[in-house]
């Protein structure tokens, strides 16, 4: 791959881990009570103990993906076989179509508002799968 290209996905991964950092920060607000709970999660949860569980789970989620965008970036170095970080980049991408479309039926016009972003995430995560990994298919073995 040439460089430009590869500037290009640092930087799309740079991007992401920006706005996975903005959207943890939230959740975290959200546990920490400086959010109230009834604006996140199509405004479903009706208790403390479901919000910290739903916010918890999504925490951790956000903190997989990011160590995920870490390893692909080369920011952590880990040895994970190429093939499983693109299978969980696709996963993710495919949950964050997904949650464009849920965050557009939502119940609060706040969460409405999350579908730009995760539709703006899921965009970069295509440009970031889009990067070809190594040296061209030709020069292959």
């Amino acid at each position: 791959m040439n460089e430009p290209d590869n500037m290009k996905t640092n930087i799309y991964i740079r991007l992401m881990l920006f706005l996975l950092s903005l959207v943890t920060a939230f959740h975290i607000g959200i546990i920490l009570k400086l959010i109230p709970y009834d604006i996140a999660w199509g405004g479903r949860l009706k208790s403390d103990q479901e919000m910290f569980v739903f916010e918890t789970i999504s925490i951790l989620t956000n903190l997989l993906l990011i160590s995920v965008l870490f390893i692909k970036a080369g920011y952590l170095k880990v040895k994970v076989n190429k093939k499983v970080i693109n299978a969980v980049l696709w996963i993710f991408f495919f949950l964050f179509i997904l949650n464009t479309v849920g965050n557009i039926l939502a119940k609060t016009t706040f969460e409405k508002m999350f579908a730009v972003l995760t539709l703006i995430s899921a965009v970069f995560l295509w440009k970031i799968l889009r990067k070809k990994d190594d040296e061209p298919q030709e020069n292959r073995p």
